[in-house]
């Protein structure tokens, strides 16, 4: 089997001793590309192109550990060897405590121990930055899985006539968890709450800002808050919480009544649910778009009530569900078609949020870029 070569980057001001080095590796015939800097300085600007440093610990511009010290900082730093004198072995094992892979005594090293090393050297610093990364993705995976707790909780459904289902698909071809949530609450005196929202943007701080602003409304309904003071208060929670003065959430709030014949819904820039009786689609009450949480300082948010029918479904969802690309058209996929998608699968049966996901992510011609979430309130009675 052919040995792959290393990129080798020897760090030493002494020609001599620089010599030494590349007799040395020609001796044993080492598959290496060699090459030198007589600084500190100039090793730096090399660095990118090395897996292995040999360093001197003695250099114009750097004496010590100090230089050991500035090549470990940089970014994605290569295997540093250190290269110490006969009576400075001291150094060799300080520098190996302070983060480099081995040391070799000056003269007291052959062709074969040398290149045994460096590939040492380098075969442990890819091991260690391996062990590194998979700590970073088992870390990132307990921390997706706190969050994504705190965005998708268990409702408070206790004793309920009304049947709640729930999707939920993070966007984006390495599928991130994003800023997108949900939460269902039931009264005592059988009213449920429900919201959907989407902080604006992907990734961690999103997410952690969803958290936040979904206890905080369960807190608030629980309260008995009213629902205008409820948007309210979640606007100045999000203005006070959020990483950015340009991060805004939109949300869908619904209030279902007691008797199940009517609800309340309010809209913070966000798609107007779906309303559905049995197998068809029920067009709702022109209603207005609010603006979303954290744009407008003290806006008041109206409600919009709707007649509930019998057997009937709505759907809220995030607007991941219809940004998605079409086919041989340069607009988003919308609401009008999200619609017509809907239709069909209505017909087909009552289980119809997977297939209509499946259906939009296809014609995307691959995975959504943003979140997706639909939560599904159902008349049970």
């Amino acid at each position: 089997m052919r040995t792959k070569t290393v990129r080798v980057l020897l760090v030493e001001d002494d020609d001599g001793d620089a010599l030494l080095v590349e007799a040395l590796l020609e001796e044993v015939s080492a598959p290496f590309v060699l090459s030198r800097a007589r600084t500190l300085a100039e090793a730096e600007s090399k660095l990118s192109d090395a897996q292995c440093v040999l360093l001197d610990l003695g250099l114009p511009d750097s004496q010590g550990l100090d230089g050991l010290h500035r090549l470990l900082r940089r970014p994605n730093a290569p295997a540093v060897l250190v290269l110490t004198g006969l009576h400075d072995e001291r150094g060799g094992i300080d520098a190996v405590a302070a983060g480099a892979e081995d040391y070799l005594v000056k003269g007291q090293v052959d062709g074969e121990l040398l290149m045994r090393g460096i590939r040492y050297a380098v075969e442990r610093r890819r091991a260690e930055e391996a062990q590194r990364l998979l700590r970073e993705a088992e870390l990132s995976a307990a921390e997706r899985s706190r969050l994504e707790r705190g965005l998708l909780p268990n409702p408070l459904l206790n004793d309920s006539d009304v049947q709640l289902d729930v999707r939920y698909q993070p966007g984006g071809q390495r599928m991130l968890l994003g800023g997108d949530f949900y939460d269902v609450v039931g009264m005592p005196d059988g009213t449920v709450h429900a919201i959907i929202g989407d902080v604006c943007g992907h990734g961690p701080d999103e997410a952690a800002l969803g958290v936040c602003l979904r206890i905080a409304w369960r807190a608030l309904v629980l309260a008995g808050e009213p629902a205008e003071k409820v948007l309210r208060t979640l606007d100045q929670v999000l203005v006070a919480e959020r990483h950015g003065d340009g991060i805004f959430t939109t949300a869908c709030m619904v209030t279902v009544a007691p008797d199940r014949s009517s609800a309340r819904y309010f809209l913070a820039g966000h798609p107007e649910p779906l309303l559905m009786a049995g197998r068809q689609i029920v067009d709702l009450p022109q209603s207005k778009i609010g603006v979303p949480l954290g744009v407008l300082p003290d806006y008041a948010w109206t409600g919009v009530d709707v007649q509930l029918p019998t057997g009937w479904s709505l759907a809220c969802y995030t607007d991941g569900l219809i940004e998605g690309r079409v086919p041989d058209d340069t607009d988003r996929l919308g609401v009008e078609r999200l619609c017509e998608i809907l239709d069909r699968h209505l017909r087909t049966g009552p289980d119809w949020m997977d297939s209509v996901i499946a259906e939009v992510t296809e014609l995307n011609g691959g995975p959504l870029d943003d979140d997706v979430a639909i939560l599904l309130l159902k008349d049970g009675k």
